[in-house]
């Protein structure tokens, strides 16, 4: 069972998480967070130290390292990527990218156990980051593929008019711009939630037991500018 680092710079906050998860025992994750623009170089290492700090680990104690891959500030998936890419070379221990919108949905799951959300980030170029997701015990299940669109050209999944629908994220400041037919559709929506490292560690953890994890080399960002069609869920 992993000793899991996860850091974030995706967006105007700054996060990492440490997660140890032991047989027989229940998580412990020990997280910093702050809302930090234009200050992520600065912040994110001295909050790894923190957190290894706190635990009482070194970073030889690691099994894995992650990351918030994207969809995000270029700028800030570059630095998490460089600092998390530095640590899981040095280490010689295999490197996660975790979806930055899987992470917001986990988040606003397990803080106010909304089951069916729709995470939207705001793209700048008037468009957003978007993708609909089912959440039920903890898990997700992502109902569309993560895509980069117009906030007009928003629709909901197929097949979904009976759910009720919560949408997370900055993206949704864009509300006016939304068609009718998603505003009806949607029972709340929080503005102000941003990805955090907590999720993206137990996401990063579920996904190494599942044989993820690759080398520190071969794991990049994604951006999602060259995907700009919104794919139709389940």
């Amino acid at each position: 069972m992993p000793t899991l680092l996860a850091l974030d710079a995706s967006s105007r906050a700054c996060s990492a998480a440490l997660l140890i998860r032991r047989p027989g025992e229940a998580d412990t994750l020990v997280a910093r967070f702050a809302h930090t623009p234009r200050e992520h170089t600065r912040r994110l290492l001295p909050m790894v130290d923190e957190v290894l700090a706190e635990a009482g680990l070194s970073p030889a104690a690691l099994d894995a390292v992650a990351y918030g891959r994207g969809p995000g500030s270029f700028t800030g998936l570059r630095i998490a990527a460089g600092a998390a890419q530095g640590l899981a070379y040095g280490l010689d221990r295999p490197l996660l990218g975790v979806s930055t919108l899987e992470a917001l949905a986990l988040g606003a799951h397990r803080r106010h156990r909304f089951r069916h959300i729709v995470t939207a980030l705001d793209a700048r170029m008037g468009e957003i980051y978007v993708a609909a997701w089912r959440c039920s015990d903890g898990a997700t299940e992502a109902l569309s593929a993560e895509a980069v669109l117009p906030p007009e050209r928003l629709r909901l999944p197929d097949g979904s008019d009976a759910l009720d629908w919560v949408g997370v994220g900055s993206g949704w400041a864009l509300w006016e711009a939304m068609p009718t037919e998603v505003q009806v559709r949607l029972v709340q929506r929080l503005v102000d939630p941003e990805p955090a490292a907590e999720e993206m560690a137990l996401l990063a953890a579920r996904d190494l037991a599942a044989g993820g994890g690759l080398p520190a080399h071969a794991v990049q960002p994604i951006y999602l500018r060259d995907t700009v069609a919104w794919q139709k869920g389940r």
